[in-house]
């Protein structure tokens, strides 16, 4: 099993800038991809970003620029780094993970078995 935590969400400005982290702990051979999701109130939950166990990210092309995903296989971290944030990215995110045969495209990523409980990001005045 794999448990997977999130940390970093808060309340910030427009404008702003967050750093989200999500840590795997358990049988970390059970994953090679990761993706960032999140759900805002009223709306269904999107995906964000996703990252390969080589590095390869791809994100939402309305994201594109302003987010930025990475890992640290060392510390079985998965990161967000959120700039420029606009009241629209309030939302709670979630971390997701395990192994998949996944060929790094926005379009064919499919969630995996894996969730974190979610933090919460406000942007607001």
């Amino acid at each position: 099993q794999v448990q997977l935590v999130e940390s970093g969400g808060g309340l910030v400005q427009p404008g702003g800038s967050l750093r989200l982290s999500c840590t795997a702990s358990g049988d970390i051979s059970l994953i090679n991809t990761m993706a960032w999701y999140r759900q805002a109130p009223g709306k269904q939950r999107e995906l964000v970003a996703t990252i390969t166990g080589g590095g390869d990210t791809t994100y939402l092309d309305s994201l594109r620029g302003r987010f930025t995903v990475s890992r640290d296989n060392a510390k079985n971290t998965m990161y967000l780094h959120m700039y420029n944030l606009e009241p629209e990215d309030t939302a709670v995110y979630y971390c997701n993970a395990g192994w998949a045969h996944y060929s790094g495209s926005y379009a064919d990523y499919r969630e995996l078995k894996y969730w974190g409980q979610g933090t919460q990001v406000t942007v607001s005045e």
